[in-house]
């Protein structure tokens, strides 16, 4: 068999609270490394408390490309990543260092590898069409209908999501074909980099579970609310918004609103990013190629410096020499 003579690149996956920052930063002490965020919320700047995104002094210490690069009120979607990931990839590259992509949003590491199918433009008609039947029917009927047509889009959009259900439906309209068929990837080029997947995958959820709740009480107890009013406070933030309807800032923006008291908005958002967890989880449970560790489990860190280190053939004297193309 043929050596795979492209770069190395690294994946760092796993579910909210499993720990991916801390060891990718673990191997950023290790290793001739880039980092790179793969994680939906963190694209965007001011949201910070609730995103749990890296503070500042840990960004000093290890910078990440695509944080804090879109303001919340603008889009950001997977063909957006892609462009952003690839360009950064290829700088790291260039300089002799490993990417390191580190985050949980499955669906722009798919983009990233398998890159995306080409969706059709919005359809106006469609939409006011589709708008006004769900006055009639519901959004929960909606969602029946697109889950029915195709079940992987149905497991992953929530029935309450009323702009994704929206666009899936009319995607599937447009097109005859399921959304998260087009979003499997166009079938074209090689990727570029020979990856290494390292997914942390709880064995016992319960841990997991722990440490969500205890991160959202410390939000909370860092001034995460704050934070929303300060996001609410522009004027030109809606619901709707990727940005607003990020777990954790969902639940905030409606408790703002006047939803439900604090403990019922607390409960809610730890709810949240639970289920949350649980969709991450079944996702990297079908990433066949990835070596799972368990963060709860032993040495993390060794488990995944082992597999790094045969991944790239080295041994431990050369981890901080490694010289461009290996």
């Amino acid at each position: 068999m043929s050596r795979d003579m492209r770069p190395p690149a690294i994946f760092v996956m796993g579910p909210t609270a499993s720990g991916k920052t801390a060891l990718a930063c673990a191997l950023a002490d290790l290793f001739p490394v880039g980092l790179i965020s793969v994680d939906s919320a963190l694209v965007y700047r001011g949201l910070d408390i609730g995103s749990a995104k890296p503070d500042a002094a840990t960004l000093s210490r290890y910078p990440h490309d695509l944080i804090d690069i879109r303001d919340p009120a603008e889009p950001y979607s997977a063909a957006d990543f892609r462009a952003d990931a690839v360009p950064a990839m290829q700088r790291i590259t260039s300089t002799g260092r490993i990417p390191v992509l580190v985050g949980g949003t499955g669906l722009y590491f798919r983009a990233l590898q398998r890159g995306l199918s080409a969706l059709p433009e919005a359809d106006a008609q469609v939409r006011e069409r589709l708008a006004d039947e769900a006055v009639t029917v519901g959004w929960a009927a909606l969602h029946a209908r697109m889950a029915a047509m195709d079940p992987v889009a149905g497991e992953r959009i929530r029935p309450g999501d009323a702009q994704r259900i929206q666009r899936a439906l009319e995607v599937m309209e447009l097109t005859g074909r399921p959304l998260s068929e087009l979003q499997q990837g166009g079938g074209g080029e090689r990727f570029p980099w020979r990856v290494l997947k390292l997914a942390l995958l709880p064995r016992d959820r319960q841990p997991l579970h722990d440490r969500i709740a205890l991160r959202f009480d410390g939000m909370l107890a860092d001034g995460f609310l704050d934070e929303v009013k300060a996001l609410r406070s522009r004027g030109d933030l809606h619901a709707d918004l990727p940005a607003v309807r990020a777990v954790g800032y969902r639940q905030a923006w409606e408790f703002l609103d006047g939803q439900g008291d604090a403990r019922s908005f607390r409960d809610r958002g730890v709810f949240a990013t639970r289920q949350l967890a649980k969709r991450q989880i079944t996702w990297l449970r079908r990433e066949f190629d990835a070596l799972t560790i368990d963060p709860d489990g032993g040495d993390p860190t060794a488990h995944a410096t082992s597999a790094v280190e045969q991944f790239l053939g080295m041994p431990r004297s050369s981890r901080q020499a490694l010289p461009p193309g290996v």
